[in-house]
């Protein structure tokens, strides 16, 4: 426990063979349980994760890879019924530095919000050894998700070292949520449709071999219409999600009209 509080770190991996030993093996003490959700991975993702002794991993396999998504829904419903207080979503490819838990975790305990997630542009380190690329797909897209969610404080959302209360994740309707890309952006529009409390922690990350998947020109042409529910979303609850002392008064109808133009 960490603070008094039950920590479960669910990790969804897929094809991270290479990874995944070393970051079950990193995890600090304080964390209660850990659980590896492998979304049909092509490679031995899900021997390697099952061959750990340490007896708070618990490995799990989606029944079709169904994407990012998909695999924390199943983590999370395990979390919860695991018994979890705090529930923190940690990647398989060991760019999460676990040094940094903490950070995230404080944010919720001791400061009182109900989510937490890294934000590397506000860590100078970071932002330097950050590809290009990421950089402005992260910057294009911190906008939309801003004008999407409502949370016009945030940045970095595809950031996906998070925490979370319970009581936050039971509040969320986990089948609802995207379940590919754009997971982390979904999960933030639907704490702010019920005001929950969101903080950007700084993060440093770290860049290996590993591929990344964020493409820009996909960025613009696929946030809007990402999911067949998300234009409902945006026209049924743009007055509860974005008002004026929120948002420039300029963009709200705009940005509503344009996200919502696929209904």
């Amino acid at each position: 426990m960490y603070k008094n509080t039950a920590i479960h770190v669910v990790i969804p991996a897929y094809d991270e063979e290479r990874f995944i030993g070393q970051v079950l093996t990193r995890l600090p003490g304080y964390v209660d349980k850990i659980i590896v959700v492998d979304d049909c991975s092509t490679d031995d993702t899900f021997r390697v994760a099952s061959a750990s002794v340490d007896p708070r991993v618990v490995v799990m396999r989606t029944a079709h890879n169904g994407g990012i998504g998909e695999a924390m829904c199943l983590g999370y419903h395990k979390a919860l019924d695991l018994g979890g207080e705090v529930i923190v979503k940690m990647d398989g490819d060991g760019q999460m530095a676990p040094e940094h838990l903490t950070l995230l975790l404080d944010g919720l305990i001791e400061k009182g919000y109900d989510y937490a997630k890294g934000n590397r542009f506000l860590h100078n380190e970071a932002i330097s050894q950050m590809p290009a690329a990421r950089i402005i797909g992260n910057i294009v897209l911190t906008f939309l998700t801003k004008a999407a969610s409502g949370y016009w404080h945030i940045f970095d959302p595809q950031n996906g070292y998070t925490a979370i209360r319970a009581a936050a994740l039971r509040s969320i309707a986990l089948e609802k949520l995207d379940r590919r890309f754009f997971f982390e952006n979904d999960v933030l529009v639907h704490l702010n449709i019920q005001n929950f409390r969101v903080i950007d922690i700084p993060m440093p990350a770290r860049y290996g071999d590993e591929e990344s998947s964020l493409r820009i020109g996909r960025v613009i042409v696929d946030f809007p219409i990402h999911s067949p529910n998300y234009g409902q979303i945006i026209y049924a609850t743009w007055p509860q999600r974005v008002p004026a002392r929120n948002s420039p008064r300029y963009l709200q109808f705009p940005v509503g009209v344009w996200l919502n133009k696929d209904m």
